[in-house]
């Protein structure tokens, strides 16, 4: 494909701007060797600066992760922090990943906020993105800044903004950073030339801070001490979760942690596992393995940045299996009600917070212990939301999304695996002294509660084309609902988008009570419910399934779980997701 008028005239600007002589090589020898399909991905647009930040492949271009498109995000980002904070001294955090060039970019934006008079609190190598949240408001800071792409594939980076109350950036902010940041029009703008004096290296002080935050979250230490020696295999897989995990358990008690040391040394190529992701088996099989020989109670595993976490346990016939991001969220939820009930914590003032994408066995389980529970749009930037509404008038205690992110307490205001893997740890032990194990301890969650299942199908659609094809799936998912889905009627669609519940039957129009999302939700006369939703950081568009069904016995179990996977399976099929 030619490369369009548009595109050679962005190319033309990289070759003759204020760019450094690698870069420029290197788009000259991509001309050479006649790479359109290259050029034109590198250049059809700008990498977009989204209501989170940004996230990207790295390399040349303007639709790249580089110094260059991260450089104008700072700049525009300094520019709006310079606004709305006047006659202030500005502070803002820096943490990194372990990714190819997250160091380099972190060093990179601390050097454009100190050039733009902002004080810059840049810790001193690898933190967990949990850590950068927390920061913001230990230090009263009125921003912050992680370099990471979570789990992304090693290609990628990213860069995301927090706001002065230690959460991503929601509205107005994001979208006034957004315009700012669009106002950057050339390079020549950034102030890339740092003010050392304004850049102070923090690590240490920030980290037992953090942790006696995450060891205050512990309900039942006396179960701990007894089952101290439960045996855990944990792996950062590569990430900075070897940096705070390990000492987390430790604090809480936990003397038998095997750390699977092939994936312990943090490394951006992420050489043992094709996708650093926790939701996926092939990224847990050497911890699930090492568990295996070790006859571990429990395998642990967080993502580069350490915000989400995948859990392993053994099930009734003693295989490994893997605990889903919805039953995880849902046995948190469920131990962090009991658990506060049984030792008198519990108040009239207590709520939990889940996304609509997120099982509601949630909302039974709040239900069930009197507690008030709130859905919000995907995104802990929401989840926060909430917390910020009712801050000083009701009490925050977890909250969770199906995509394995899960927050307990309001010290931190993003996911954290940091703490997730500290109460788990608890978890698992509080069902070792009662004889159980985690699996045992879930069924019986779900004997009470009922039975529900979950999947998710993501379609990737690379590029241009492929970013049309997704808005062109929503669209005709809009214009065409389906009437039945597997032979049950739809009952209700919810879109988000136009912020509106419709009942099918009697035509009654509800609003959603949320901000506007492009999600779309449909809902059946037997209780499924199905969401479509393009990913915000990712080339995917994603659909939800749930299901539910009564669950009398334990003993069941298995025999409703497989009647629930194939009505999944035939909701997949009905709609051609195959």
């Amino acid at each position: 494909m030619a490369l369009t008028p548009e595109i050679q005239q962005k190319v033309n600007t990289w070759l003759t701007g204020s760019y450094d002589a690698d870069t420029q090589a290197e788009v000259r020898q991509m001309l050479a060797d006649n790479q359109e399909d290259t050029l034109n991905d590198a250049f059809y647009r700008d990498l977009e600066f989204g209501t989170g930040g940004l996230r990207g492949v790295m390399g040349v271009g303007s639709n790249r992760m580089n110094r260059y498109t991260l450089g104008m995000a700072t700049q525009g980002l300094s520019n709006y922090l310079l606004k709305s904070f006047p006659n202030q001294e500005i502070k803002v955090a820096i943490a990194h990943d372990s990714r190819n060039n997250s160091k380099l970019f972190a060093r990179i934006a601390a050097g454009i906020f100190s050039a733009n008079g902002i004080t810059v609190y840049l810790f001193e190598d690898l933190r967990p993105t949990p850590e950068l949240s927390y920061t913001i408001r230990h230090l009263e800071c009125q921003s912050g800044v992680v370099i990471t792409a979570s789990h992304n594939p090693k290609e990628y980076n990213g860069y995301k903004v927090y706001w002065q109350d230690g959460a991503q950036v929601v509205s107005p902010h994001d979208k006034n950073i957004i315009q700012e940041v669009n106002a950057i029009h050339s390079v020549d703008e950034v102030k890339f030339a740092p003010n050392e004096s304004r850049i102070h290296m923090v690590g240490a002080d920030i980290d037992e801070a953090y942790l006696n935050e995450v060891q205050k979250l512990s309900i039942n230490p006396a179960a701990i001490q007894r089952q101290h020696d439960l045996k855990i295999v944990y792996t950062p897989l590569h990430g900075t979760g070897i940096t705070l995990v390990p000492k987390a358990l430790q604090r809480f008690g936990f003397t038998n942690v095997h750390i699977v040391q092939e994936q312990a040394t943090p490394d951006g190529n992420f050489p043992t596992v094709q996708s650093p992701n926790p939701e996926e088996k092939a990224a847990m099989q050497i911890a699930l393995d090492q568990a295996k020989q070790l006859d571990a109670d429990l395998v642990i595993a967080t993502d580069p940045d350490s915000d989400r976490v995948g859990i392993g346990v053994k099930n009734h016939k003693n295989e490994w299996v893997l605990v889903n991001g919805n039953q995880t969220a849902a046995l948190l939820t469920h131990y962090l009600l009991s658990a506060r009930a049984q030792a008198g914590k519990m108040t009239d003032q207590d709520y939990i917070v889940y996304t609509i994408v997120t099982s509601d066995v949630l909302g039974d389980i709040g239900r069930a212990h009197g507690v008030k529970s709130y859905q919000t749009l995907t995104g802990f930037k929401y989840i926060a939301g909430v917390i910020r509404e009712l801050e000083g008038n009701a009490t925050y205690i977890g909250g969770g999304e199906e995509s394995y992110g899960y927050m307990i307490g309001d010290f931190v205001r993003d996911k954290d695996a940091i703490s997730a893997c500290a109460m788990i740890a608890e978890m698992a032990a509080v069902a070792k002294d009662k004889g159980q194990t985690l699996y045992e301890a879930l069924v019986q969650m779900y004997a009470t509660y009922g039975l529900y299942q979950e999947s998710l199908i993501s379609l990737t659609k690379k590029g241009q084309r492929g970013a049309e094809e997704i808005q062109e799936m929503m669209r005709d998912l809009r214009a065409n609902p389906p009437a039945t889905i597997a032979g049950s009627p739809v009952v209700e669609v919810r879109d988000y988008q136009l912020g509106r519940i419709r009942n099918v039957r009697t035509g009654e129009e509800f609003p959603t009570g949320l901000e506007k999302s492009n999600v779309l939700q449909f809902i059946t006369e037997d209780g499924s419910k199905i969401s479509a939703r393009p990913s915000g950081t990712e080339p995917k568009i994603k659909f939800y399934f749930s299901v539910k069904h009564p669950l009398a016995s334990a003993v069941d179990f298995d025999m409703i779980d497989k009647k629930l996977t194939d009505r999944i399976g035939a909701i997949i099929e009905d709609m051609q997701l195959k």
